[in-house]
């Protein structure tokens, strides 16, 4: 992974493996390659609501997918608090939309091992 700058642009930025992976899954035929970014106890936040493991996660992102039909575009990124935290532009159905939503992160090598969306 190379370093993190302070605010770096997302046409100049490089998305950790697990991220980069997080944000170009678009379809339900992603749903294996988003679980495998997920170590075997991730949790993510999202909506006020918990889901721990790859099993449940990619149950949330295909239900969020349905629901939502949105896509999410990072803008930058940035390390705070053993976090790395992207802001990103999310567009579709939903009211706000587009709204700039912050992703952050825990890492453990190539895999996420916690997820917060707001």
């Amino acid at each position: 992974m190379l370093p993190l700058t302070k605010n770096r642009k997302a046409s100049a930025m490089h998305l950790p493996p697990p991220i980069q992976t997080y944000f170009t899954a678009r379809a339900p035929r992603d749903r294996d390659a988003l679980a495998a970014a997920f170590t075997r106890d991730a949790v993510v936040h999202d909506e006020g609501h918990i889901h721990h493991g790859p099993q449940a996660i990619s149950e949330w992102w295909l239900a969020a997918k349905a629901k939502y039909r949105h896509h999410a575009e990072p803008i930058d990124m940035t390390e705070a608090g053993g976090k790395t935290v992207v802001r990103a532009t999310v567009t579709g159905v939903f009211p706000g939309s587009p709204a700039v939503l912050t992703f952050a992160f825990g890492l453990d090598g190539d895999h996420i091992t916690d997820l917060e969306i707001g």
